[in-house]
């Protein structure tokens, strides 16, 4: 079996940590012929995290990786890059694997129309991309639940309500928006064109056909997310609970070890899960 090489960006973070746990973790766990190991793991400059061992800082065993700023050398002899990190920065990674034909897992959310375009041209000169708004195998089978849903049900009003921690900058949250985006394609619309992200005043009725968005911010809440559909008669709500960010981790490494086998190209966790 070969080793898919793996370098963790933004190790310093809350889900850089869980991605480091959950790539030492899947040692001598094959997925079409590759087995995950550490390779390096990298966070911005100045980050208090940078010169330590990595399994240290994840509370897990010693790694011998120590945590560094220098994203050039740690890419050398990589495979694949696991990137929970912020808009520029999965762009300016996604440019570099696509220059070494390397596998690229994007967990980051809050990128611009421009920056996901950017990232979709990487696919296109080489890079195997897998980006999502949430990694979690439980969430990527409720959103096909959404899309179903919501085409059987072509009349009841669509609302998304979700709720993230108190640190989150970017709202509504990318799985939310990944909901948005399950329940427009079940009622072949575009997401832009039909969601209301904010209601405040004399908004007067809700128009029939859109999607609302409603967000929540506090404490310490991993990420839940709800999806009502609300007919004359009767409500159906949809939700998912994350209660610990292993979830997502455990996703991204196992779409790194999908990507691998796959031409360049941008995938979703559809994809990966085969659905």
């Amino acid at each position: 079996m070969a080793d898919l090489k793996v370098v963790v960006a933004g190790a310093g973070g809350r889900m850089g940590v869980a991605n480091i746990r959950a790539v030492a973790g899947l040692k001598g766990v094959a997925l079409h012929g590759a087995v995950a190991r550490l390779h390096a793991a990298v966070d911005r400059p100045g980050s208090a995290a940078i010169g330590q061992d990595a399994g240290l800082f994840a509370g897990i065993e010693a790694l011998g990786i120590a945590i560094t700023d220098d994203i050039d050398a740690a890419l050398v002899g990589a495979d694949a890059i696991i990137d929970f990190t912020a808009p520029a920065v999965s762009v300016a990674l996604a440019r570099k694997a696509a220059a070494q034909g390397l596998v690229h897992v994007i967990g980051t959310t809050g990128c611009s129309a421009e920056q996901d375009e950017e990232i979709a041209a990487a696919a296109r000169a080489g890079a195997r991309i897998v980006k999502s708004g949430n990694f979690s195998m439980g969430m990527v089978v409720l959103a096909n639940l959404v899309e179903k849903a919501a085409a059987a049900l072509a009349d009841y009003d669509i609302e998304i309500l979700e709720m993230h921690h108190n640190q989150k900058v970017d709202a509504p949250s990318g799985t939310a928006l990944l909901l948005g985006e399950a329940a427009a394609k079940g009622r072949d619309i575009v997401l832009q064109d039909h969601s209301v992200r904010v209601r405040d005043g004399h908004t007067g009725p809700r128009q029939p056909g859109t999607i609302g968005f409603a967000t929540l911010r506090g404490g310490n809440v991993i990420g839940d997310h709800m999806v009502i559909l609300a007919g004359q008669s009767e409500r159906i709500e949809l939700t998912h609970r994350a209660q610990d960010r292993t979830i997502y981790a455990n996703g991204a490494a196992r779409a790194a070890l999908w990507a691998a086998a796959q031409p360049a190209g941008l995938y979703s966790m559809v994809d990966v899960l085969g659905l």
